[in-house]
């Protein structure tokens, strides 16, 4: 098993990402990070929380999953302002979110959490982060001596060989903190960009939510609840298309299976200034290489991941 900490900012994609790794036997999920991102880090908090109160009625251990939360500003720029609320629904999740959760998140911030997990589990921690990457950037200013210490990083963020989905150039979760990226991708750490490349090939049909529905399992049903919401934002967007993508989900999976992508490395850099503030603009040439998913199994993705959530293959 991997030992594996989520560094989120909890908007609809997350929390499928969130049950996809709980109920992944490969992955050892032993804490989750928040940010500021889709929603505030109160809020990202908050529904994070009520995810891991879904897997507990069914037995899944949520409760012992430690909750930490993190950035609620950039690293550069102080707070964000808008937050994807059209996208995510008010409350991030899809306008779902009936009861405020009885959890708490643990004390500490998760930039020390993440320093701390790394000096205890050297070469064996996998970060998956899928929200701005405010939180491991400010790990690794702290503590840049981490950066050796990890077993791997995936990332959910970039568009390196497509167009942005925020602005013409630039994805979300790197819009929303350039300068956060810039140190990541620039550190030398062992990380994997899954890009829109690769996660705007993934798309969840809409009839699913009628599988995870039926599944008995409180998680799902409330995936397939608040997808709805998620599901009429693609649908305006993108006419025709009958779904949505599934970009943080797509990271869990590659962290489970790396073999459902195609990777090329590459030198990635980030534009921090400009009218392309938010751009990754990948080379082959130059050092600092790290993995760019340029290619997706998606029917096979598609197939494991829905699986995992309805707990019968579709």
């Amino acid at each position: 098993m991997k030992k594996v900490i989520l560094d989120v900012d909890t908007g609809v994609d997350d929390a499928m990402a969130i049950v996809y790794a709980a109920h992944s036997p490969e992955l050892e999920l032993i804490g989750i990070t928040t940010c500021f991102g889709n929603v505030t880090v109160k809020e990202a908090t908050r529904n994070t929380l009520a995810v891991l109160e879904k897997l507990d009625k069914q037995g899944k251990p949520g409760k012992s999953i430690p909750v930490i939360e993190g950035a609620k500003e950039t690293l550069r720029r102080g707070e964000k302002t808008q937050y994807s609320r059209h996208v995510h629904g008010e409350d991030g999740l899809g306008n779902a979110l009936t009861n405020q959760p009885q959890g708490k998140p643990e004390p500490g911030e998760a930039a020390d959490y993440i320093i701390e997990q790394v000096r205890r589990h050297p070469h064996e921690l996998t970060i998956i982060a899928v929200g701005p990457l405010t939180n491991l950037a400010l790990a690794i200013e702290k503590d840049p001596e981490i950066v050796t210490s990890f077993k791997e990083v995936i990332v959910m963020g970039g568009a390196v060989g497509v167009p942005g989905n925020v602005t013409p150039y630039g994805e979300a979760n790197i819009v929303a903190d350039p300068e956060a990226a810039a140190v990541v991708f620039g550190s030398g750490l062992p990380l994997t960009l899954v890009g829109l490349d690769v996660t705007l090939q993934t798309l969840l049909p809409r009839a699913h939510l009628d599988v995870w529905r039926s599944s008995g399992r409180s998680d799902a049903m409330f995936l397939a609840e608040m997808s709805e919401y998620y599901m009429d934002f693609y649908e305006s967007c993108y006419p025709g298309k009958g779904g949505c993508g599934l970009h943080d989900p797509l990271a869990v999976g590659v962290a489970v299976d790396p073999g459902l992508v195609r990777i090329e490395p590459m030198r990635v850099t980030v534009v921090t200034d400009g009218e392309q503030t938010g751009r990754t603009v990948g080379a082959l040439e130059g050092e600092s290489k790290i993995g760019v998913c340029t290619g997706v199994d998606a029917d096979r993705f598609l197939k494991h991941f829905t699986s995992r959530i309805a707990g019968v293959e579709i």
